[in-house]
């Protein structure tokens, strides 16, 4: 076949709109040379990509499996355009960065910010999602680089990188007949309610499987996502709560945060990478200032 990428983006123009004058008009080029390009890739192709009345068209159904495949050819296409024009200038480039919902790291704005001043041409496109739809995307290439908590120890296509280690507490409202303690045990705790996380949350199964392993099954009286919904609860009185350090800045007057002890619970925050393929310039530049940054705050005492 010896189609045109010019086909390709007429095509993809007229699709996105059902209007070859409206096409036309976007690609600044004749009304004309939209509909001779379009005629040339059919019969490339040997199907009807659209049905037509008039100027207006319709995507035939393989035409909509095709409009698909050519988005994704161009998204490629561009993305490497962008890596190439990055390789020739690193402090110009565009990073995908992904931040999992289960972390609470406040020491990421402020890492972030100090590279921007740094390099002040990279461009950010940022996302947030659960750590495991975040992983898969990497793992698909939409993504560069995932903040995460806790870091995946053994995976098959990314590599984890640990910046630091993140303490659980336990989160009990100052009512509580447990509230003064100076430390507790998490089997102190077993006949407690649970305000938690979900089930398929990360931290989800990190709690249930530390508390089998201790020998109960927690009583979840609420389960969900946000955070700052899970403490208001405890303070409310719908049970207790193991929450990371970072989750509890500026904690309400009626809760308390006290540290466990046997087990202690810990999770590593840090970033996922591609393990089949190389960073970009600008992806390896906030690599190499994270873990110089996160270095300096262990060595200062965070």
């Amino acid at each position: 076949m010896e189609m045109e990428w010019r086909q390709i983006l007429y095509f993809i123009e007229v699709a996105r709109h059902e209007h070859v004058t409206e096409a036309a008009h976007r690609l600044h080029v004749a009304q004309s040379a939209v509909s001779r390009q379009i005629n040339l890739l059919e019969a490339e192709l040997g199907v009807s990509l659209f049905t037509r009345e008039g100027r207006n068209v319709q995507l035939t159904s393989i035409g909509r499996v095709f409009l698909d495949y050519a988005e994704r050819a161009v998204a490629e296409i561009e993305q490497g355009i962008e890596k190439i024009e990055e390789y020739l200038n690193p402090e110009k480039g565009m990073i995908r960065l992904g931040f999992a919902t289960s972390l609470s790291a406040h020491t990421l704005p402020i890492a972030l910010s100090q590279f921007r001043e740094q390099y002040p041409g990279i461009r950010f496109q940022l996302y947030q999602a659960s750590q495991s739809s975040l992983i898969e995307q990497v793992e698909k290439g939409k993504l560069d680089i995932v903040f995460c908590a806790p870091v995946p120890k053994e995976h098959n296509n990314v590599d984890g990188r640990i910046f630091y280690r993140e303490q659980f507490y336990a989160i009990l409202p100052t009512t509580h007949p447990m509230s003064e303690q100076n430390f507790l045990r998490l089997d102190q705790l077993r006949d407690e309610l649970f305000v938690g996380f979900h089930q398929g949350h990360v931290l989800h199964e990190y709690f249930i499987k530390t508390c089998e392993q201790i020998g109960f099954q927690p009583k979840l009286s609420f389960e969900g996502e946000d955070i700052e919904t899970i403490k208001s609860l405890v303070a409310s009185g719908f049970g207790v709560a193991i929450l990371p350090e970072n989750a509890l800045l500026n904690l309400s007057l009626d809760l308390v945060k006290i540290p466990l002890v046997d087990p202690e619970l810990y999770r590593s925050v840090g970033v996922v990478i591609p393990k089949r393929r190389e960073l970009g310039p600008s992806e390896s530049l906030l690599l190499m200032f994270l873990e110089s940054f996160y270095q300096r705050l262990s060595r200062f005492g965070e």
